[in-house]
C-alpha cells in the first residue's frame, strides 16, 4: 500500500530556537513538536531539514515577522534566508505567512492556561508554529495539501 499521508510543517523561526508544528495526514489540524535549539542558519536549516524527511512533508509555511506597519526588517530577511535554505536542501515548496502577533497570541492562551513563566517560553515558540500552521489550514480547508 502506498503512503498517500502528506504533511505540513509550520516554522516559528527565531534566532536561538525554532518552533516547530506538523500538520495531521488529512490536513486539519495543526500538532505542536518540540522547539529546536538552534546555534545558525544553517543549523536549524539541517535540523528542520531531518524533521521534514522523517515526517515526509511535502510544505513548509515560515511565520514572517514583519513590522506592525507591515514593512520587513533584520527578523523577516533571517526568515527569507532559512526559507532559501531549506528549499536548497528539500526542494519543497516553501510559503511565508505574515506572523505579526503570533507570539503574542500564544503567550497569552498560556497565561490563560495559568502556566507559570518559567514553563511558558518553553511552550511558546512551538504554539506560535502551531498558530501560524493552523491559520493556514483553515484557510486552505479543502484544497490539496
Amino acid at each position: 500500500m502506498i503512503n498517500t499521508c502528506k504533511r505540513i510543517l509550520g516554522i516559528d523561526p527565531g534566532e536561538k530556537r525554532i518552533g516547530l508544528a506538523l500538520s495531521d495526514p488529512l490536513g486539519l489540524t495543526a500538532q505542536g513538536l518540540p522547539t529546536l535549539q538552534i546555534k545558525s542558519p544553517a543549523d536549524a536549516a539541517e535540523k528542520i531539514s531531518l524533521v521534514a524527511r522523517e515526517r515526509e512533508v511535502v510544505k513548509i509555511i515560515i511565520g514572517l515577522p514583519l513590522n506592525m506597519d507591515g514593512t520587513k526588517g533584520d527578523q523577516a530577511e533571517r526568515a527569507y534566508h532559512l526559507g532559501s535554505l531549506l528549499e536548497e536542501l528539500l526542494g519543497l515548496p516553501i510559503i511565508f505567512r505574515d506572523e505579526r502577533l503570533t507570539s503574542r497570541q500564544a503567550e497569552l492562551v498560556l497565561l490563560e492556561a495559568d502556566m507559570r513563566r518559567s514553563k511558558r517560553k518553553d511552550h511558546l515558540d512551538r504554539l506560535a508554529a502551531q498558530i501560524i500552521l493552523q491559520s493556514y489550514l483553515d484557510e486552505n480547508e479543502g484544497s490539496n495539501i
